[in-house]
């Protein structure tokens, strides 16, 4: 029976083709719009390193003015921590791996008369990062724990920097100009772009990954400048670059990997032991709070959904129901007119059951076709972000086969509730009025 339902559901939409073909419009508009917003929500919280982002945490400890919290917030704790407890924290060395890290950017200066130089940003960070957050490399690989430590003035590169500079070629053991200092390079990564940009929320969860990527030492060797986010409650005890690394300025992130609990057990406690020893310093001025969050605890405390995008998602969903409601009236008119077969059938014999089932799948099948029209309005208006955003949000602005499948599922299931009460008024007419008007 279901065959013959469906058959029966196709000659009825080509039987209206103007009706039918406003119904799918309307469903398809309202899939197409909420779709869009869903898949961009979706992927902006999807999880950025499903397979480790619960064994890695981002430190947070409250170093900030005794008077004011931070964002004055007493819940809220400073998004990021100073040079001096970073380091602190990285060279203890408590972690199964762990990396203090932060923004900056130099010129680069190509061989050749011809090359003209340029800018790039650089990632200043420690060995394990790479290892941490599963850096792809084409050639080569990370510097050794022994360059951190030395200050030595190695660099890794991004495949884009590696093309521009040396045509794409293996480039690992040659020399390149930085600030004005040669770096040996050492590896060159493929294309990685976490989505989020997990590592670095406070600077754009959804930018660009860096162009370098060279020790973090090198910063106070060389006074790279900062190019991310910079808070201070207090000046630098002090003039000049070093005074300022020393101050209670936060800039810099830190991640550490714990592979179980009781690893993030013991390093909470070494957090702990370690602010109290400041204290006795006469750092740390207010309460004792602390706190390892997780890839997406991370991400949930500094909201990189943001509200706005939420919104529009919800809006999306309102257009979609108004789209549904348009839907019930056409359909309405539909089956009205079909109102003198219906009654036929029914004095012939046939069940209401067995009338309600077709016309439901004649709707779905609308609903169908209405999801398949508006996946394709969700593709276009993904590439409409792409041309706002630029390349980098490819994978953000992408339907995947979950949210074509969801899409799917939502047209099917919201033309299937809008065609329950158009059914129910159909199957429920008197057939004797009906023969009788004929």
């Amino acid at each position: 029976m279901f065959g013959y339902y469906i058959k029966l559901a196709i000659k009825s939409v080509k039987r209206n083709p103007i009706l039918s073909l406003l119904m799918i419009t309307a469903i398809a508009l309202g899939i197409g719009a909420s779709m869009t917003m869903i898949t961009v929500n979706y992927l902006m919280s999807a999880d950025p390193i499903p397979h480790k982002s619960h064994q890695l945490f981002h430190i947070q400890v409250d170093n900030w003015d005794p008077n004011n919290a931070f964002n004055d917030d007493e819940d809220t704790l400073p998004n990021q921590l100073t040079w001096t407890d970073a380091t602190n924290f990285t060279l203890a060395n408590k972690a199964l791996r762990q990396s203090a890290m932060s923004r900056s950017g130099a010129i680069i200066e190509p061989a050749g008369d011809d090359a003209k130089p340029f800018e790039a940003s650089i990632r200043l960070a420690y060995t394990d990062f790479f290892n941490m957050f599963d850096v792809p490399f084409i050639f080569g690989n990370p510097w050794n724990s022994a360059s951190d430590t030395r200050r030595e003035q190695v660099i890794v590169l991004s495949k884009r920097i590696n093309e521009s500079v040396f045509g794409g070629e293996n480039s690992v053991g040659k020399t390149i100009v930085i600030a004005s200092k040669n770096f040996q390079v050492v590896g060159v990564i493929d294309d990685w772009q976490p989505m989020p940009k997990f590592y670095d929320v406070n600077n754009g969860a959804f930018n660009e990954t860096e162009e370098l990527f060279m020790p973090f030492s090198l910063k106070e060797e060389l006074e790279l400048p900062n190019w991310g986010n910079n808070n201070c409650w207090k000046n630098p005890a002090g003039e000049g670059f070093s005074a300022f690394l020393r101050s209670e300025c936060i800039n810099t992130q830190m991640w550490v990997e714990l592979p179980d609990d009781s690893a993030k057990t013991d390093y909470m406690n070494f957090i702990n032991n370690y602010v109290m020893e400041q204290k006795e310093l006469g750092r740390f001025p207010r309460p004792l709070n602390n706190r390892l969050s997780n890839v997406m605890q991370w991400m949930e405390h500094q909201e990189v959904v943001e509200e706005d995008a939420k919104m529009m998602m919800w809006l999306s969903f309102m257009f979609l129901l108004v789209c549904l409601l348009n839907t019930v009236g056409l359909l309405l008119a539909k089956f009205t007119g079909k109102s003198v077969e219906i009654g036929l059938r029914l004095a012939l014999g046939a069940s209401k059951a067995d009338l309600f089932k077709q016309h439901l799948i004649e709707t779905a099948l609308i609903g169908l076709l209405g999801g398949i029209a508006g996946l394709g309005l969700a593709a276009l208006g993904l590439q409409s972000i792409k041309s706002l955003y630029g390349d980098f949000v490819d994978d953000l602005a992408t339907l995947d086969i979950n949210m074509i499948l969801v899409a799917l599922s939502v047209a099917l299931l919201s033309s299937i509730a809008a065609g329950l009460y158009p059914t129910w008024r159909a199957c429920n007419i008197s057939p004797a009025s009906q023969l009788k008007n004929q």
